[in-house]
């Protein structure tokens, strides 16, 4: 299996100067391609392929047209505009928004990726040695397991990592036969099958009066002047935090139930159509569909069995199977066939692991 391992990276100043100098050569190239293609077909109504471009770096790297310093990093951002046609004519092919390719900034282009590793990139003990800018200092704060197949070095506002493409054997966990229900919500984040609640923490709530002060101050700044990207880096820094916080929370989470459940079941849920309802703000910052991934990745890590089920029903259904309607207000559930008295979230939970043991089919398991 694949798993990425992300390391914070400690450029010196020319080096930062000189990472900086890539992403944009590399930004640059991804817009030529990007108008290569768009022309070549708004023009003689020709396809532009992969390889087609590809076959072109040799001389505009020898007439000094491309200064990115690695071949295969050349290659990669050919790959992704290639990729972001596939997406655009997949998108067609199914029906969605489609969402043509677009030219990208360079102030939104921050990352280079290294396809090989050992062409262009090694990591010697705690030094990263990367082609043109040297030996960057890297803070390993856990040990790579596996063989490295990629290296990405990523720009995030003031900071720089590394990130790690690595193959790995699975290392699974013992056996359990313990199962667990998760039922997700906006009052408490998590119910459990076993009656355990886990509090929404909120942190973009805990933000939102320094969120909102730095984002005035962006408005009223001049659009083009130092002083809004300098706003701007504020606003994004209080994002950054936020998220670090929810993926904090998240990874702690779903390392408690992986650890401690052979089989973990959980709704299938809507997450688009979800947030464009009127909790959108809510379901946002709960993050249910990145804590969904991270125990999905988690638990086939682990050898783990994650079972999906039809959400449909289950905060109106009780256990003997009796139909209780509740509206959103009412938080027991109250049975009159069996008599179950319970948290309404506590109850869901009960019943989605329910759905999860007596589907014979189990179409959405997920295994390792």
């Amino acid at each position: 299996m694949l798993v990425a391992y992300k390391y914070r990276l400690y450029p010196t100043d020319v080096q930062k100067e000189f990472l900086h100098y890539q992403l944009r050569e590399a930004c640059d190239l991804y817009n030529a391609a990007l108008e290569e293609r768009r022309g070549a077909w708004k023009i003689c109504r020709k396809s532009i392929y992969y390889c087609d471009q590809a076959n072109q770096l040799k001389a505009m790297r020898a007439e000094a047209l491309i200064n990115v310093a690695n071949f295969s990093c050349c290659q990669d951002v050919l790959r992704r505009v290639d990729k972001a046609y596939k997406a655009f004519f997949r998108r067609v092919r199914h029906g969605e928004k489609p969402g043509f390719p677009r030219f990208r900034s360079r102030r939104r282009y921050d990352s280079i990726t290294f396809p090989s590793y050992g062409d262009g990139c090694r990591l010697n003990a705690k030094l990263l040695r990367i082609q043109g800018a040297g030996e960057i200092k890297v803070k390993l704060h856990r040990a790579i397991k596996g063989r490295i197949k990629t290296v990405t070095i990523k720009r995030e506002i003031n900071k720089w990592f590394v990130v790690f493409s690595v193959e790995r054997e699975v290392d699974p966990l013992p056996k359990s036969n313990a199962e667990i229900g998760i039922d997700v919500g906006l009052n408490r984040f998590a119910a459990l099958s076993d009656s355990t609640e886990v509090a929404n923490p909120r942190f973009m709530e805990g933000e939102s009066k320094r969120l909102k002060r730095a984002q005035r101050k962006l408005c009223r700044c001049k659009k083009g002047s130092n002083n809004r990207r300098k706003a701007a880096i504020i606003v994004a820094k209080i994002h950054r935090k936020i998220q670090n916080q929810r993926s904090d929370f998240q990874h702690n989470l779903s390392r408690s139930l992986v650890n401690n459940y052979g089989m973990i079941a959980v709704e299938d849920l809507n997450y688009k159509g979800l947030c464009r309802g009127r909790f959108a703000r809510s379901v946002h910052d709960a993050g249910w569909s990145s804590f969904f991934q991270k125990l999905s990745y988690k638990a086939a890590e682990a050898g783990r069995e994650l079972v999906k089920v039809d959400p449909r029903g289950t905060s109106q259904a009780c256990l003997c199977g009796a139909s209780v309607p509740k509206t959103l207000a009412d938080r027991r559930h109250r049975c009159h066939s069996c008599g179950l008295d319970a948290p309404r979230d506590v109850v869901s939970a009960q019943i989605i692991l329910q759905r999860a043991r007596i589907e014979p089919s189990r179409r959405n398991v997920e295994r390792c």
